[in-house]
């Protein structure tokens, strides 16, 4: 069963978020949520609370308590989202222009099927 969770409009560059994203593709959710909090960094945070809210998604798809160690990470994207540009003083009275990228975070989670 798959079960998702999308965080749209995050103010982090999706060229910061990727690489962490690669890392935890295909965990299983708890070691994933493991290596995300070992990680005291501002950019995890998005992608700390996707990935629980997926959890939690899944918990109540199946409307039973399941321990994280039967989700593991099928899927993680993150797509570009739209870019706000301003512009701030350069030197001697120019206009500099910037671009604060917004990022759009997909979790895909599948359980795992449990012998009986």
């Amino acid at each position: 069963m798959l079960v998702r969770a999308v965080s749209k409009y995050v103010r982090i560059s999706p060229y910061k978020l990727r690489p962490i994203v690669d890392v935890i593709r295909g965990y299983p959710v708890d070691k994933a949520l493991a290596w995300l909090q070992a990680n005291a960094l501002r950019k995890i945070v998005p992608i700390k609370k996707t990935l629980l809210s997926a959890y939690a998604n899944g918990k109540n798809v199946l409307s039973a308590e399941v321990p994280m160690n039967q989700f593991f990470i099928k899927e993680v994207k993150v797509d570009q989202g739209p870019v706000i540009k301003y512009f701030k003083p350069g030197a001697q009275g120019r206009a500099n222009p910037q671009r604060k990228r917004l990022s759009h975070i997909l979790i895909v989670l599948e359980r795992k099927e449990v012998n009986k």
